[in-house]
């Protein structure tokens, strides 16, 4: 009887150990250093990071030389319209999308509405880049791979900015319903209010947008009736532009680039031209003096040189401003300007001079200006709003040069008292015209805006852009074509979506772009 009760007492011992065990399982199979689920502010400065300098880099490689802001001198393909399949921003998007989907689902369940509401907004600005790129894609089942959807359909540009502006809608009610604080947030340090300008300037941007499908008169107006309750960017304050910092993971792409991919972009001739003719000093911002010039960092305006874009290799390196072959080559033609440089490029390169834009108080004015030109809104006056577009833009780039330490630049900066006189300045003319001016100055604010100014140059058609004497198409393009992983794996709604839209190719509009 002894052994038997010994034996019984350890097995109930291991029973009760097994127990414990069982209890722990969970606890003690999960890896401390990769967890399955993380909190909404540990995924909100990447989602912010790896977006924002897509479209930064998006903005150097094709939206500045589409626009004719810079040109290529080597490997001139993007200059040329020789545009193949475009895995990005679809693919990094949709990466950056699932972690949105995450910050939504976690902060939903624990009742963090200005999480929540953040996440709306950078999907709603990233949905808006990417369906003003490629035109449909996939939004409705996007990032439903938990669900077993993993073959998405391709939803129409219309049900998309629907989707969009409901969110943006949405979310402008939802900040500052909980107490939470926006930990994380690189772009706004957890500013509520600025989340919330930017939410509403999205939304005026995107009404304009469809303004030739769908009348935004009674939309934008409603948000302009009640500024408490809706509040845009009132100024360059209130910028949404990521600050970049001297230290990885913070540093903007370009800082860290090497030399000779930056030194493949140069000023083009179209931007020099009309810069030039208007007397407009960002000129020195936008651009630096030639190095044959020797005149350090800034000169006379004959002292910054462009080239044509669209240009064939060979052409665009030799090329020569003054039409001497002798004096052809990159020497003579200007590099983008300083505060846009790369640390490899000049001990002058600053870290910090350069913020990746996503809308700013000029372009919001700019807005203001058509919609009231345009009568879809009341409020305001267009040639105020205009003017404002146009001293935001200088007041902007005098501080970014001032705080990239480039004070020689930042000085001159400022137009005179007669550019605001100039006939092709002044508010003055027919609507056309009035417009036309308009356009103008908001493409030149746009630079180096993302994709900003492409989109809205496929709406207003403001400035003149004319291909290069080596393009591979006549026309400037109007979309990206879909990645070929896309075409391959997604097969059945790719082709139904291009049945619907019209070809995969980059001269096929969106379903906005009815010019």
């Amino acid at each position: 009887m002894k052994t038997f009760k010994i034996t019984g007492a350890l097995i109930m011992v291991l029973m009760l150990t097994v127990t414990s065990c069982d209890d722990d399982f969970e606890e003690i199979n999960q890896n401390p250093n990769s967890p399955e689920q993380v909190s909404a502010d540990l995924l909100v400065p990447t989602v912010i990071r790896s977006s924002v300098n897509e479209v930064a880099g998006l903005a150097w490689g094709f939206g500045n030389v589409v626009m004719q802001y810079t040109a290529k001198i080597q490997f001139t393909n993007e200059d040329r319209y020789n545009w193949g399949p475009r895995g990005n921003p679809y693919n990094d998007f949709y990466n950056a999308l699932r972690d949105v989907n995450n910050i939504i689902v976690i902060s939903e369940e624990s009742g963090q509405n200005n999480y929540v509401a953040l996440a709306k907004i950078m999907k709603s600005w990233m949905f808006s880049f990417m369906t003003d790129t490629y035109g449909d894609v996939p939004y409705s089942e996007a990032t439903s791979a938990g669900e077993g959807i993993n073959y998405p359909v391709f939803d129409r540009q219309e049900n998309i900015y629907q989707g969009i502006l409901e969110d943006l809608e949405d979310a402008n009610t939802l900040l500052g319903t909980s107490s939470e604080t926006l930990e994380g947030d690189i772009l706004f340090n957890g500013d509520i209010m600025k989340w919330k300008k930017f939410a509403n300037s999205l939304r005026l941007r995107i009404h304009m947008r469809l303004s030739d499908r769908i009348d935004p008169s009674s939309a934008m107006q409603a948000i302009l009736d009640n500024s408490t309750a809706n509040p845009i960017i009132q100024s360059n304050d209130d910028n949404a532009a990521l600050q970049y910092l001297s230290e990885v993971p913070n540093q903007h792409p370009l800082y860290t680039t090497r030399s000779g991919s930056f030194d493949e972009y140069r000023l083009s001739e179209n931007m020099e031209g009309i810069l030039k003719s208007l007397n407009d000093p960002r000129l020195y911002a936008y651009a630096q003096p030639t190095t044959d010039s020797d005149a350090g960092v800034l000169g006379d305006p004959d002292t910054y040189q462009g080239v044509p874009n669209g240009l064939a290799d060979e052409e665009a390196l030799q090329y020569s401003p003054s039409g001497d072959p002798s004096k052809g080559g990159s020497n003579f033609i200007s590099r983008v300007g300083l505060m846009f440089s790369c640390s490899a490029c000049t001990s002058l390169a600053s870290p910090v001079a350069y913020q990746a834009m996503l809308i700013s108080y000029a372009e919001v004015q700019f807005i203001l200006a058509e919609a009231r030109e345009r009568g879809f809104i009341t409020t305001g006056d267009a040639e105020t709003y205009y003017l404002n577009g146009i001293r935001a833009s200088f007041d902007y780039y005098e501080s970014r040069l001032q705080a990239g330490n480039f004070g020689e630049i930042a000085a001159v900066i400022q137009p005179e008292a007669d550019y605001f006189t100039q006939t092709d300045i002044a508010y003055t003319g027919t609507e056309e015209e009035k417009l036309e001016k308009i356009g103008r100055q908001k493409w030149l604010a746009l630079f180096f805006n993302g994709m900003e100014a492409w989109f809205d140059w496929r709406r207003t058609g403001y400035p003149e852009i004319t291909p290069g004497p080596a393009a591979f198409i006549p026309t400037v393009p109007v979309r990206f074509m879909y990645p070929t992983d896309v075409q391959a794996l997604n097969a059945e709604n790719y082709k139904a979506a291009i049945n619907v839209q019209g070809p995969d190719q980059i001269t096929t509009p969106v379903w906005w772009d009815v010019d």
